[in-house]
């Protein structure tokens, strides 16, 4: 077997275990041992999420739960809380 064959192999793996854990968490129940949940953010706009700078328009919402850790990621098509996406400081 040659190395272009193992990375194959291992890469389409990784996409089926990716695949099949996306499709147990996001059917089982909100209480169970692990759990994904999706949810699309139209306007999430309060004083709290701008301070934060977790404020969002068009975004999605997605929690993953496993046991008691939990992630929770953001995305948003128009961030409200970045004011300029250039450097405030140069290096020299």
């Amino acid at each position: 077997m040659t190395l272009r064959h193992l990375i194959g192999r291992l890469i389409g793996a990784a996409v089926l275990l990716f695949t099949a854990m996306l499709a147990v968490g996001l059917t089982a129940p909100s209480d169970g041992l692990f759990s994904v949940a999706i949810k699309p953010v139209f306007m999430h706009i309060d004083a709290a999420a701008i301070a934060e700078s977790r404020a969002r328009i068009f975004g999605v919402d997605v929690e993953v739960r496993m046991g008691s850790t939990h992630l929770h990621v953001g995305w948003s098509a128009i961030p409200l809380g970045q004011t300029s996406t250039k450097p405030t400081a140069s290096l020299f």
